[in-house]
């Protein structure tokens, strides 16, 4: 068996040889990445492959568009779309454990090659916006470096030496791992989260043996892992009568090594099917969700991104490294760097968090990040991690080469192509602007040092950027809104970072990565996701929810006034929620009207009282059910 095809290996000649010497590849599939962040997957036999190979991989294959989300791009009347292999990248057989070749006994394969999705003769996907952002920024520090000598200086070589820029970057996967149509107590999982029971603990039966297969896994597929292990939340197993682990509800997280960026993005993709078709071939089903689970920690995928060049002696230049370590944080690209990507956040954001679903792990003491603010990490000699802030500098001092930021908002669902590419696309203009000013590593650090109504170059006045403190403790929201600036709550609230910083847009626009079509593709896609994912799935799941909160008290079962009054709490408040008048409509009502009549302020305003009157019923019913017989 084969995992990989490496690109020096897609030559046509190269290529018919190794599918036909492996047979238990019977399959081709050309990923495409839509707008959305969706891989097309479709079943080419592996035969019709190899006769066709040659217009295969110069011309793509050609569909309708009709299962592919680019709204006002591949419209009804205009919906062809070609999906173009990239010859640049890896190739992954994907193997189904639950199908085998008669001939040799091996799992079906099926080689999924990355590619382009294209419309109207131009790149509209996902990995396209990613590559033009890569050689948007490559271009682009290379002619910074040129203009700079100082720069190179600083860092030991001149400009004649740089052979390339390289960009790497990498993910940290979380997921909950659960048995199907077996829950677990939410005060169990809570209390558990609290006490810190799950967190580093050793995996145990099934979870540990198919963590330990992943793990394997991505070893064969040159991924190389570096880490597994449960994340804080969980609680115990239990194990049967016939000694089989039951009510598996644990939280998982998996770290692979960092690729360059398009290649992280990819395998990214394929890692997260990876670990759904093992689990779920076990019997266990993989959430990936932001927030699984209400009240209960959930799932990051902090994103981590660096910058370097290499030299044509081989020797690889960190870009972000200062040229003495113990003495100043970061270099001025570093500073340049984390500079833009705070400063532009506002349209980075909406890609970052662009689901319902997010915005519900994106609270104040989950330890995730709402505060566009970064920590440097304490002393330069003894770098410290600050989990409360949005962009993390890691570094260390006996590695410097090392030294990255991590942006730690983004979730296993977020679209990993376009939050790179928007990244760079801000760290990039950070980088210009700085360097163009001229300041020196102690002129940035105190600049992003800055306290609220400093003036200093390129960063907003009526802003604060860094804090070692933590954030949610230090300060309360009304404060970390003046100093951060106020937190998107929905959805819509984050789309409009697009039309309230149209300056900051063209940040993104940029040497033509994102445009003003692919912009409001993405934002009409989103909308779209977030009108009827409220409408049609939210409100109805609340419903149900609701349902289930009723009497439980009688005359008998010696009830207390504090019952009484809980009862009444609850019934005042589900009739808020969902209960209509001839006079009144309710909260779910009027959300559903509001979206009827694309009033999206109101519906998004709604939307935030729907879920802070929900989070205050659901601790109401549980305080009410534990009071009683």
């Amino acid at each position: 068996m084969i995992y990989t095809i490496k690109p020096e290996y897609h030559g046509i000649p190269e290529l018919t040889k190794i599918l036909e010497e492996h047979t238990e590849i019977q399959f081709v599939s050309f990923m495409g990445v839509d707008i959305g962040g969706n891989g097309t997957d479709e079943k080419i036999p592996v035969k019709l492959f190899i006769k066709d190979m040659e217009d295969m991989l110069k011309y793509g294959i050609q569909t309708d568009g009709s299962s592919v989300e680019l709204q006002g791009i591949a419209d009804l009347n205009n919906a062809r779309v070609d999906i173009l292999p990239d010859l640049d990248c890896n190739w992954f057989v994907d193997y189904n454990y639950e199908y085998y070749n008669d001939e040799n006994g091996l799992p079906v394969g099926t080689l999924k090659i990355p590619s382009f999705i294209i419309h109207s003769g131009k790149q509209v996907c996902s990995r396209s916006i990613l590559k033009r952002a890569t050689t948007n920024f490559k271009a682009q520090i290379l002619e910074t470096l040129k203009k700079n000598p100082g720069i190179t200086e600083n860092f030991g070589f001149k400009y004649e030496d740089v052979e390339e820029v390289l960009l790497t970057s990498a993910t940290e996967l979380e997921m909950w791992v659960k048995t199907p149509e077996q829950s677990a107590d939410f005060e169990e999982l809570h209390i558990s989260q609290v006490l810190k029971e799950q967190y580093w603990k050793r995996t145990m039966g099934t979870v540990r043996t198919v963590l330990e297969k992943i793990m394997d896994m991505l070893e064969r597929y040159d991924l190389k892992p570096e880490m597994a292990h449960k994340e804080v939340g969980g609680i115990t197993n239990k194990i049967d009568a016939k000694g089989r682990i039951t009510h598996v509800m644990e939280q998982l997280e998996i770290d692979w090594r960092f690729s360059e960026s398009l290649q992280t993005a990819d395998n990214e993709m394929f890692v997260r099917e990876l670990i759904e078709d093992q689990f779920r071939h076990h019997g266990l089903e993989v959430l990936f969700k932001a927030k699984p689970i209400e009240g209960v920690a959930g799932n990051g995928e902090h994103t981590h991104l660096g910058a370097a060049v290499k030299l044509k002696n081989g020797k690889r230049i960190n870009l972000f490294t200062p040229k003495d370590v113990r003495g100043d944080y970061l270099s001025e690209m570093g500073y340049g760097a984390l500079m833009g990507l705070l400063k532009n956040y506002e349209v980075i954001n909406p890609i970052v968090t662009a689901t319902n679903d997010a915005f519900n792990r994106l609270k104040p003491g989950f330890e995730a990040p709402v505060c566009i603010v970064t920590s440097l990490g304490g002393t330069k000699e003894q770098p410290s991690r600050n989990r409360s802030v949005l962009v993390g500098v890691i570094r260390d001092i006996n590695t410097p080469g090392a030294i990255r930021f991590e942006l730690r908002s983004p979730n296993p669902y977020s679209n990993t192509y376009l939050v790179i590419a928007a990244s760079y696309q801000a760290m990039l203009d950070g980088i210009k602007n700085v360097t163009e000013a001229g300041l020196s590593c102690d002129d940035l650090e105190k600049a992003i040092s800055k306290k609220y109504g400093d003036d200093v170059v390129y960063l907003e006045k009526y802003r604060e950027y860094r804090s070692e403190e933590d954030v949610f403790e230090k300060y309360n929201e009304e404060e970390r809104s003046r100093l951060y600036g106020t937190a998107p709550a929905t959805v819509w609230e984050n789309l409009n970072g697009f039309t309230t910083n149209r300056l900051k847009q063209q940040v993104l626009k940029s040497g033509d990565v994102f445009t003003d079509e692919l912009i409001n593709s993405f934002k009409e896609s989103t909308l779209q996701k977030w009108k009827n994912e409220l409408k049609g799935r939210i409100i109805h799941d609340n419903i149900m929810l609701l349902k289930t909160f009723v009497k439980l008290h009688n005359e008998q079962d010696h009830a207390t006034d504090l019952d009484v009054v809980n009862w009444e709490k609850i019934v005042y408040l589900k009739t808020k929620l969902m209960k209509d008048s001839m006079t009144k409509k309710c909260i779910f009502t009027k959300i559903k009207t509001a979206l009827e009549e694309g009033d999206y302020d109101t519906a998004s305003d709604l939307q935030k009282q729907m879920n802070e009157k929900m989070t205050e019923i659901r601790g109401l019913y549980i305080e009410y059910k534990n009071n009683i017989f």
